[in-house]
């Protein structure tokens, strides 16, 4: 029997999806668990596979579209199965948004008209019309709103032709221009609109939570880096013939990961009543690409080797920037490590990625005098800044944390004993 399936959730924080490419097309025989699309979710671009077993007798969506959870996407059943009435309540529940949408614009234009309309004790107070250059007796009809709009984007409302009634100016005339890129006789240019993307949106929502919901604190140290350049050197040499070549983040990464297993207390969430004290050292590394910001995850970091930590990094990142991650890939980590140092960063404070508690932020590794044996010479210096939750780490617990990374890093010897 014919059915209709619905967009289905691809990650837990999922709310919406753009459908990017159909692999299977109307007619195919598709099997449970085959590939039928790819969908781009707030996370990356991930696989959509059928969960039944038939034809594709129908695409509902679209290359492109921006779909709810369980918004039809396509109709699957047995090969020349009627599935018109499937088709009519497809249209009877788009009629029924439809109205409702309908319902909403019209009350919008009621309310646009009457703002136009003069008041009726002639005293003005809701008149939106001017002297200028519009179309109805020289005045300029536009509600206070798309007034508004064009102070705050430097539009002169009498260069602008307006598509509304009696060639009042609305809001998507102002939006016209915006999206064309220009401004009308030489006005300043208004801002450009961008459509938040599904992984935009997410992370605006996620990080507006994470700093209204988590006390921050946070805590920093200045390392001698001089050791690890030496130790990099060293290391990369060895690694040379396997074709590997470790970074300083890579160093970190390993450094962040010996310290939790050294400093537990560190390596927890907040769970409401309870602290979760993680039991596994899984190592969130944030990842930037065009989109966004997305935190792939290298397990039981703190057991890898500093080539098997190079090479995870690389592969995650690489699907990351491919849109490849799976969602199991981008969950469950216990501790983050942030890194701006390629930019040249020289200091910064990173947000908590909830629920874990604690997020280290990497600094660019700077040329700085050092003294030493009391006397000064030429030296290396790494800024490492530790954002904690309140709620899980107290203020000691985080200083010692930090106190063990500093030796480990200070020393990298400490990197390869284990």
């Amino acid at each position: 029997m014919a059915k209709i399936i619905g967009l289905p959730k691809l990650s837990p924080t999922m709310e919406e999806g753009v459908l990017v490419a159909w692999i299977k097309k109307e007619g195919d025989r598709v099997e449970v668990d085959e590939l039928v699309a790819e969908v781009e979710t707030d996370k990356a671009t991930v696989e959509f596979r059928s969960f039944d077993r038939g034809v594709l007798l129908k695409i509902l969506a679209p290359e492109g579209s921006t779909l709810k959870l369980d918004e039809p996407v396509a109709i699957i059943g047995k090969e020349g199965e009627d599935i018109s009435e499937l088709l009519k309540e497809i249209d009877a529940r788009g009629s029924a948004e439809g109205a409702r949408a309908d319902a909403t614009a019209e009350s919008a234009e009621r309310l646009s008209k009457a703002e136009t309309t003069p008041d009726s004790k002639g005293d003005g107070g809701a008149v939106q019309e001017e002297d200028g250059s519009g179309d109805s007796g020289g005045r300029i009809l536009a509600s206070p709103l798309v007034r508004r709009i064009a102070r705050e984007r430097s539009i002169d409302l009498s260069t602008v032709e307006g598509t509304g009634p009696r060639g009042r100016i609305i809001k998507r005339d102002l939006e016209k221009i915006a999206e064309r890129g220009e401004a009308p006789r030489g006005e300043r240019l208004p801002p450009a609109e961008i459509r938040a993307s599904s992984m935009r949106k997410t992370i605006a929502r996620r990080l507006t939570e994470a700093k209204r919901e988590i006390p921050h604190f946070y805590l920093v140290i200045d390392v001698d880096a001089e050791g690890m350049v030496e130790a990099r050197t060293k290391i990369n040499e060895m690694l040379a013939s396997e074709g590997v070549k470790v970074s300083y983040n890579d160093l970190v990464v390993k450094a962040a990961a010996l310290a939790l297993r050294r400093v537990p207390e560190v390596n927890a969430s907040y769970a409401g009543d309870v602290i979760l004290r993680h039991r596994v050292v899984d190592i969130s590394i944030a990842v930037a690409i065009p989109d966004g910001l997305v935190t792939p995850v290298v397990r039981d970091a703190d057991k890898l080797s500093l080539a098997e930590i190079h090479r995870q990094i690389a592969e995650l990142a690489e699907k990351a920037r491919e849109k490849k991650l799976k969602p199991e890939e981008m969950s469950g980590g216990t501790f983050s490590v942030s890194n701006l140092g390629m930019y040249g960063i020289d200091e910064f404070s990173a947000v908590i990625n909830p629920p874990e508690g604690a997020i280290l932020a990497v600094s660019a590794l700077r040329d700085e005098p050092v003294i030493r044996h009391g006397m000064v010479s030429p030296g290396k210096k790494m800024k490492l800044t530790l954002s904690c939750d309140h709620r899980v780490i107290d203020g000691a617990v985080g200083a010692e944390y930090m106190r063990v990374l500093r030796e480990l890093l200070e020393e990298p010897i400490r990197l390869l004993a284990v």
